[in-house]
């Protein structure tokens, strides 16, 4: 809308306050919608991507639609460890595309540009490590790693060859978010003193209980090779279909999700990280064989540094919330709250009067007088003026989906050389508070971080 009908459309009597950076007189009733330039068109021959996806799970299949959707891209090759999968890959891109169940030989094809990794946790590391060794641009999903100490040498990796990262926590891409970052860094709510995320749940699917094919036997998923370098196990089908509910192949409800909510939160807040992590929880209801809790709650401080206040952070997530469940995230601040969720940003906007209370009702009447004449003399009523809209609302567009703006950054940054927003540092800034709050738990005591060094203190 252009300043003309802006101002038209508020009244002669609003007019006044039309210089406000984010006005919506109706708030919630007429949210403003944000822009976005979807990014997607034809590309020539030599613009095209060679994809190929390692990890061909629900969530790496969900990546590879989302990114050949876009335009621009060609999927040639998939891994996975079981069959079943591969054969899925092949009834949506096309029976011709290579597909194996050894992801080193995915990474010696020179018709691969680029690979999504969506292995197992305890996978990641290697297998971006070996990818970024072998030239190929690498979209790595959350969280960089299954462990605090092997970070450093992703990290590495990336930088030595130069190669093109991504981390698949897609907050950081999302237009939600990154209004919430405008707004907090214009002052609209003063400053940050807490935020609040959740990422609650109530649905089987929700708690990870995947469906197990019958019958499925431990030669049908390379059950020595998913092993990597863990002891040996007899096969167990719930270990290989529904890992995330266990220790030695994932990193449970805070690597999966404390993740998402921290890097939204870092990106918003301009910050490296926290400096003390705390975390406690339990298992709830999904007794099903599960060593990971289905109700965790972080807590974690953060130090006052150039880019924000000293603030803490209250993280929870919870695999049976009987409300049904939810995304958001606040930001409370000494003028205001920020709200986001799957939709919108919601601006509330306070202001303490600036005059100290009164609180003289248990004076004597003689001392209530004179209180009042010093009051009165040194507290003056304010004059009157036009009582500002105190919410704004802002809504993504219809259809609207962070993962496709994070996948443009990155085919953005293999194509053009533009910088990535969440690359392997931004990636273990939010993956390795979420790990140690799994070690806090586990191990029921405090951690304390270097959030610029990225190590344990």
């Amino acid at each position: 809308m252009d300043r003309k009908k802006f101002l038209k459309n508020m009244g002669a009597a609003s007019a006044m306050i039309a210089g406000f950076p984010y006005m919506n007189l109706r708030g919630k009733n007429n949210p403003q919608i944000l822009d976005y330039a979807n990014k997607r068109k034809k590309y020539g021959a030599n613009d095209h991507i060679n994809l190929a996806l390692i990890g061909a799970g629900w969530i790496g299949q969900v990546n590879m639609s989302a990114a050949v959707e876009l335009g621009g891209v060609n999927m040639v090759a998939a891994c996975d460890l079981y069959n079943s999968r591969l054969e899925r890959c092949k009834e949506l891109y096309g029976s011709d595309i290579f597909t194996t169940r050894d992801y080193r030989e995915i990474l010696e094809r020179d018709d691969v540009d680029a690979v999504v990794i969506a292995t197992t946790d305890h996978w990641h590391d290697i297998q971006a490590i070996d990818a970024l060794n072998a030239g190929k641009a690498v979209f790595l999903e959350k969280p960089l790693v299954q462990h605090v100490d092997q970070g450093h040498a992703v990290i590495e990796a990336e930088k030595e060859t130069g190669g093109k990262m991504i981390v698949g926590s897609q907050l950081t891409s999302d237009i939600l978010y990154q209004k919430a970052q405008e707004m907090v860094r214009a002052g609209e709510i003063g400053d940050v003193v807490l935020v609040e995320g959740n990422f609650d749940r109530y649905s089987a699917e929700g708690a990870w209980q995947y469906s197990i094919p019958p019958g499925v036997t431990a030669e049908d998923v390379s059950w020595d090779t998913y092993l990597r370098d863990l002891p040996y196990r007899e096969f167990d089908p719930k270990q290989f279909f529904r890992w995330r509910n266990y220790t030695d192949f994932g990193t449970g409800a805070a690597g999966d999700l404390f993740v998402h909510l921290l890097s939204a939160v870092h990106l918003v807040t301009d910050s490296h990280g926290p400096s003390r992590i705390i975390s406690t929880g339990g298992l709830r209801y999904w007794h099903d064989g599960r060593n990971v809790p289905d109700v965790q709650l972080g807590m974690l401080d953060y130090d006052e540094t150039d880019t924000h206040p000293a603030y803490n952070l209250a993280l929870r997530i919870n695999f049976i919330d009987g409300s049904g469940g939810g995304v958001s995230i606040r930001f409370v601040g000494t003028h205001g709250e920020i709200v986001v969720d799957w939709t919108d940003v919601t601006l509330r906007k306070a202001e303490l009067d600036e005059r100290p209370p009164v609180t003289i009702d248990d004076f004597g009447e003689t001392t209530r007088e004179e209180f009042m004449e010093y009051y009165r003399a040194n507290y003056p009523q304010p004059r009157p003026r036009v009582i500002e809209p105190t919410e704004f609302v802002y809504r993504a567009p219809e259809g609207y989906d962070s993962r496709d703006s994070h996948f443009l950054n990155w085919f953005d940054a293999i194509r053009e050389d533009k910088p990535i927003y969440q690359n392997g540092e931004v990636g273990f800034r939010a993956a390795a508070p979420a790990l140690l709050a799994n070690t806090s738990y586990e191990e029921d005591r405090i951690i304390h971080w270097d959030p610029v060094n990225m190590r344990v203190v």
